[in-house]
């Protein structure tokens, strides 16, 4: 009995820890917004956040919009399954179970003023423009200087301090 338990408790804690990992990347994310600047061309409309494959951070990136402002402009979160109208967005998260077509997305976007975050080993190298990572066991992120200048996309001194660059 202590045993089952002891399992129940763990895998409990495990989904708190995951939940809790998700809402720390929507944290994220809204400060990448504040440390980032897009083109003066780009500040029109609601300020566009897609989500390409199934992920919780979805939940927690709608709570943020709930409350947050790029600006003076709306936070909107879509969810996407396919690549179309991803172009459109002004960020993209690309969740990991949806990093085999990465290639494809980036040819989607070609040069579009879209921030690309990824949460995938070796997505950062493969040109998502911030990749989550782990480090130490915390939450730590690379920027890709070379995918940010394709973006045209001009990243904050105080963020690329807190940085892996590459």
């Amino acid at each position: 009995m202590k045993k089952h338990f002891l399992i129940g408790l763990f895998l409990l804690l495990s989904v708190v820890s995951f939940a809790q990992n998700y809402q720390a990347h929507a944290v994220y994310i809204y400060s990448f917004i504040r440390y980032v600047q897009w083109p003066s061309s780009s500040a029109d409309g609601d300020f566009t956040i897609g989500v390409v494959g199934d992920s919780p951070i979805t939940e927690y990136l709608q709570k943020m919009a709930d409350v947050k402002k790029v600006g003076s402009r709306d936070i909107v979160i879509k969810n996407f399954t396919n690549i179309n109208g991803l172009e459109n967005c002004d960020l993209v998260f690309v969740s990991k179970n949806y990093t085999d077509n990465f290639s494809v997305i980036l040819g989607k976007l070609g040069r579009a003023h879209t921030l690309v975050i990824t949460e995938k080993d070796g997505m950062g190298v493969a040109g998502s423009n911030i990749n989550f990572v782990q480090k130490n066991g915390k939450l730590a992120f690379e920027i890709n200087k070379a995918a940010m200048q394709r973006a045209d996309l001009k990243v904050s001194s105080e963020l690329t301090r807190l940085a892996i660059l590459l």
